[in-house]
């Protein structure tokens, strides 16, 4: 059964939420705080593309991080399936964190 417009907004604002609950192990902010996801597309199947970055390539949680991002995605009601793909196109600086993320590790 395809999802509706309105089911689909309700997943991308549960996203969000999501993306808050995970959080870099070398910096204690959220990864989505620390301008980590770069952007979620949902499909009428309830599948859902995440295209995200990590602070370095040679991130510690490289290979660790994409999948527990798919596994907390996977949680929502409604989604079927999630992906994440890595980009380092732009990479990551710290301008990316937001205001919170920033003020949180005492950068403002």
């Amino acid at each position: 059964m395809a999802l509706t417009e309105k089911q689909i907004d309700a997943i991308g604002e549960q996203l969000v939420d999501k993306f808050k609950t995970i959080f870099d192990p070398e910096i204690p902010v959220d990864i989505y705080e620390l301008g980590l996801i770069y952007d979620a597309h949902i499909n009428e199947e309830g599948e859902v593309k995440v295209l995200m970055t990590l602070t370095s390539p040679n991130c510690p949680v490289a290979e660790s991080l994409p999948t527990e991002v798919e596994q907390k995605v996977e949680e929502i009601e409604g989604v079927s399936k999630a992906y994440v793909e890595i980009t380092f196109d732009p990479p990551w600086e710290r301008d990316m964190m937001s205001e919170e993320a920033k003020f949180e590790l005492g950068m403002l």
